[in-house]
């Protein structure tokens, strides 16, 4: 009969995580559910349940990735997560370890999107009193975007398919993430400087609200405004819009199109033009696709190799100490707290006074200084008698000495 082998607890968490991390669908999850038990610990974590009507799971959001967020969660919260499952080998518990979070429904950046249009609609910024012309021929014209997307590949071939002769000038911008605004700002300001500039376009591909937000900014859509160089915006696919749009002189449904609207151009190179950037477009799009495909090979081999999960473990590692710590010096300082009572107490029952309180009393000459032997004092001397409730001043009369001998 074959022996059962046994198995340590730390070895079957082990398999078991190794397991979840081998899955690729589990490393990179969308989940909807209802924030409950939610605690935001000193380091910046975030700890929470995902519930739904008929299950919950344990999330952990670590500070890295919760400075990012753009609203406050609170329990009760409907939210989608995005993030890895994983198992924490000391509790031997499940968990998703979020890299990002919001909330469900329009979400907090539909609802700061639709109050800075409001704000700025009332501010007139979008009046079309305002919209300068586009130059029907311009001579040079400025370009806002990143200088490795596929929209300044399209801007660049559309405006030299239909006006050969007008010269493009750009400034590599930041399109999307952390200080992207502050980049597009920065290029709208000096393009608008250079005096041959006539028009500059704004503009980057497609994608998610979030990847579209720096066109969303405040301080992107002011800098728009106040620019002398008429603007054409071209953000994003047709659907899509942003707060650039409304404040721009002229609004382009993508970064195509904004170059097709720069420059002039006869019907048929127009129709020429829009073929061969479909094909362009579409051959983009494939070799994409395939890069992609190839990444995400090379990313789930990464991470299976890759120290990140040890990390995340070792972060909550700390903050279980971290609490521990936190518990024992509570615990100490409780201790101390008792021990000194206790000592207040003791000196309390020590004091002179405690004394006087039980029918004892302090003798005292005229310059305040304690009395303790009769062979100190003569007769007729004055002496003060301090008792709990207060002090008696007499003279000697007589002193009757140890040895039996008296003095009067």
């Amino acid at each position: 009969m074959r022996e059962t082998k046994v198995y340590p607890v730390s070895v079957i968490n082990l398999y078991v995580k190794r397991i979840l991390s081998a899955d690729p669908i589990l490393q990179d999850v969308m989940i909807s559910g209802e924030i409950s038990n939610f605690k935001r610990h000193s380091s910046g974590h975030l700890y929470f349940t995902l519930k739904d009507a008929a299950g919950a799971i344990d999330a952990v959001m670590f500070a890295s990735d919760a400075r990012g967020l753009r609203f406050f969660p609170v329990n009760g919260d409907e939210v989608v997560v995005r993030g890895s499952v994983s198992l924490y080998e000391k509790t031997g518990k499940y968990q998703v370890y979020v890299r990002s979070m919001k909330k469900s429904g329009s979400g907090d950046l539909y609802l700061a999107f639709e109050q800075l249009k409001q704000k700025l609609e009332r501010e007139g910024l979008f009046d079309p009193a305002y919209k300068k012309p586009i130059p029907a021929f311009p001579r040079k014209i400025g370009i806002v975007t990143s200088p490795t997307g596929a929209a300044i590949e399209d801007i660049t071939q559309i405006s030299r398919r239909r006006f050969p002769g007008v010269r493009l000038v750009l400034y590599p911008a930041k399109v999307q993430g952390e200080g992207a605004a502050r980049t597009i700002v920065q290029g709208i300001r000096l393009l608008d400087r250079i005096p041959d500039v006539d028009t500059i376009i704004v503009a980057r591909g497609g994608g998610s609200i979030e990847d579209l937000w720096a066109f969303n900014e405040e301080m992107t859509a002011r800098a728009i405004f106040a620019c002398q160089t008429p603007i054409i915006s071209g953000v994003g696919h047709e659907t899509d819009f942003t707060i650039a749009d409304f404040v721009s002189d002229l609004r382009a449904p993508t970064p195509s199109a904004a170059a097709e609207l720069s420059v002039p151009s006869a019907r048929d190179i127009l129709l020429k033009g829009e073929g061969q950037t479909l094909r362009q477009r579409d051959f983009l799009i494939r070799y994409l696709q395939q890069e992609r495909g190839k990444l995400s090979m090379l990313e789930r081999a990464l991470r299976l190799s890759s120290p990140r999960q040890k990390l995340m473990d070792r972060r909550l590692d700390v903050d279980r100490y971290m609490q521990h710590m936190q518990q024992l010096i509570s615990q100490n300082l409780d201790d101390r707290l008792h021990l000194l009572d206790k000592l207040s107490q003791r000196l309390e029952m020590s004091s002179p006074l405690h004394q006087l309180e039980r029918g004892y009393a302090y003798i005292s000459d005229e310059q305040g200084r304690t009395l303790n032997s009769a062979g100190s004092l003569r007769v007729g001397d004055k002496i003060k008698v301090t008792m709990s409730d207060g002090s008696l001043e007499t003279r000697i009369e007589r002193i009757n000495k140890a040895d039996g001998s008296a003095e009067e």
